[in-house]
């Protein structure tokens, strides 16, 4: 009988390898990659200017990032900026919850950039939702027949960027400078349009303002989208009190606004009511409230009236007890006429 074939040695096979074990990953460079989310060759140079001291090397790349960007947005500056977001934050709405109380503070940010690419990327929508919520951290009351006011563009991009998620002190630079980092990290133009805020503290307690908001075509975040708006509502009862008390009010009252707000966003509104009396298919008050699930048919001005009735809030002692939209503000990304 010929003798056997001799198999493969199974001990052979086992120590077969199709890369470099983990052990020989350096590990200050994977320290860097993971902190800065970088390529290997960026963090290479990194380490290697700072004498492989992560910490430094982390520091070392935020400075050049910080002007990098700066040359980009020089450079980018001619370039148009119709694609973006439109992104809403709310602090307080009257709910007397939180360091703000029973006042109300909000805000409403448009944030563009070159490409619906960009526009929809996680780290975009992460940056316009800060930079929403530091504008309504920022804002300040004033005395104006307007309850809606532009927060100052230069204001906000020297203003620290405030986390949605943390605190002043946990974030690495201003408005502006962290916008030119994204400049930088995307090679794109990003351009804060415009801002606007709403910050109010009751002075009686009869009258409480409410803020509602929706956004169309959202990524991500439900707070953001294409199409936006910040409206603001107010609710006036000797009852008031009483009447926040309870959760089914507070629950049917969010979806009224919840409602209202899309019903501004879902059709062409221009307005509230109208001057002159005459109905109007862009005031608010004249359209059919199909938003509103028990609206049957019913405009918005005649819903608002039994749902206050319904709910309470008229009152014998006061003619003027009720709720009435009193502000909004509608966006779209990239209009070419603007407000605020």
């Amino acid at each position: 009988m010929g003798e056997r074939e001799a198999k493969p040695s199974s001990r052979l096979k086992s120590q077969t390898r199709q890369g470099p074990p983990c052990s020989l990953v350096e590990p200050s460079l994977l320290s860097l990659r993971v902190a800065s989310t970088l390529q290997a060759r960026q963090a290479r140079e990194a380490l290697a200017a700072t004498n492989n001291d992560v910490q430094a090397a982390y520091k070392w790349l935020q400075d050049d990032l910080v002007a990098s960007g700066a040359k980009k947005a020089a450079k980018l500056g001619d370039r148009v900026t119709q694609q973006g977001l439109v992104g809403v934050s709310i602090l307080s709405n009257s709910d007397g919850k939180g360091k703000f109380g029973r006042g109300v503070r909000a805000a409403m940010v448009e944030v563009n950039c070159e490409t619906d690419f960009v526009g929809r990327n996680a780290r975009f929508d992460a940056l316009v939702a800060d930079i929403a919520h530091t504008a309504a951290f920022i804002a300040e009351a004033e005395d104006s027949s307007n309850f809606l006011k532009p927060v100052p563009l230069e204001l906000l991009q020297d203003a620290p960027l405030i986390s949605r998620e943390g605190s002043q002190s946990e974030t690495q630079g201003t408005v502006g400078s962290v916008i030119h980092d994204s400049i930088a990290r995307f090679g794109e133009r990003i351009q804060l349009r415009r801002a606007v805020s709403v910050v109010h503290t009751p002075s009686v307690s009869n009258i409480r303002l409410r803020v509602a908001t929706y956004s169309h075509g959202s990524v991500g975040m439900t707070t953001q989208g294409s199409i936006g708006t910040l409206a603001v509502l107010a609710l006036r009862s000797s009852k008031l009190d009483e009447l926040f008390g309870s959760p089914e009010f507070t629950e049917g009252l969010a979806k009224l606004e919840r409602s209202l707000a899309r019903q501004i966003v879902g059709f062409p509104t221009t307005r509230i009511r109208t001057s002159t009396g005459e109905k109007e298919e862009g005031a608010l008050y004249d359209q059919e409230f199909m938003m509103y699930p028990s609206s049957n048919g019913e405009t918005v001005s005649r819903v608002l009236q039994q749902w206050s009735q319904e709910r309470g809030l008229q009152d014998s002692k006061d003619a003027h007890a009720g709720l009435e939209v009193i502000e909004f503000m509608k966006w779209t990304v990239g209009e070419s006429e603007i407000s605020a």
